[in-house]
């Protein structure tokens, strides 16, 4: 029997957690996390990771395994996620339950990543000074001048993403190369909620992480504000409020903004794969159901 990987999809607070800990309690196997932000230690409350709690009740694997200080990529991940995987099989593993909202971080665990040209430093030195001089604004409307597709299937207020994706699309873009073939099956699995539905559970996320501390947490990490990895909704906005650009209220107000932007753009992303097999996270016994009649 080829073992398989499962892997769940969805956006931001649709669910996907509580879902792959219950489908790995049902398959008595662990979990692969593939969300980025989870990676780093200092970073918590507001990447909403699993609790404690959840925590001990199956092993997560790429939670708290990096500082915002070290650089990890894709290709990084893609290679040790696989090692792990594999050995998790060896070891008798027929399911492995792989999760989270990276949808660059599944695309390389699933299919293997596509080429990308070296970064152009003096390209780069020039977006940074327009960006600090000009403004998020000015890094939008440089890349709608240059591709506007691009500019409304990404998070349009990550500064770093912005430049990345205006350096790509001015070095002749990414070179599409051919999937890569994996040593087990690969089972895809969509989470989705109606919009004002998803739209309430993201607003009510952000209150709680606020009453559990998420201001305290970003305070600490003021002296790390211009890492790329802290450059990212929840954080961002709160180092605006700490610089007097923005009050706590409005801080808050475009985290709850930001992250339905983001819910919006992770779901045009997962319409395009054609192998995700859609559910509401509450159907979880159709979920199981599907899963051990997969062939």
């Amino acid at each position: 029997m080829v073992p398989s990987l499962i892997v769940i999809n969805g956006p931001t607070a649709v669910g996907k957690t509580d879902l792959s800990i219950e489908l790995a309690l049902k398959f008595e196997t662990e979990i692969i996390s593939t969300d980025s932000r989870q990676f780093y230690r200092e970073m918590s409350i507001g990447t909403a990771k699993p609790s404690k709690t959840e925590l001990e009740k199956v092993p997560h694997h790429f939670i708290n395994n990096r500082s915002v200080q070290e650089y990890y990529s894709a290709g990084d991940f893609e290679k040790e996620a696989l090692e792990t995987i594999c050995e998790l099989f060896s070891k008798g593993k027929s399911h492995v339950i792989a999760t989270g909202g990276s949808g660059l971080y599944v695309k390389a665990l699933c299919e293997g990543l596509d080429e990308v040209p070296e970064a152009d430093l003096t390209l780069r030195k020039e977006l940074i000074t327009n960006y600090e001089n000009l403004g998020l604004l000015w890094l939008q409307n440089e890349l709608l001048k240059i591709n506007p597709n691009k500019l409304s299937e990404m998070d349009a207020n990550n500064p770093q993403r912005l430049m990345r994706a205006i350096e790509l699309e001015k070095q002749g873009g990414i070179i599409k190369k051919e999937t890569k073939s994996r040593p087990f099956n690969i089972i895809k699995i969509g989470l989705k909620r109606d919009r004002e539905e998803l739209y309430t559970r993201i607003n009510e996320r952000v209150d709680l992480m606020m009453k559990l501390g998420l201001l305290e947490e970003v305070k600490g990490l003021l002296t790390f504000n211009q890492l790329t990895a802290l450059q990212t909704v929840g954080y961002s906005e709160l180092f605006a409020y700490f610089n007097q650009e923005i009050d706590l209220e409005r801080a808050v107000e475009l985290i709850k903004q930001h992250s339905r932007n983001y819910a919006k753009k992770q779901m045009t992303w997962l319409r395009k794969d054609l192998e995700i097999n859609w559910f509401h996270p509450d159907m979880q016994d159709e979920i199981i159901t599907f899963l051990l009649n997969f062939a």
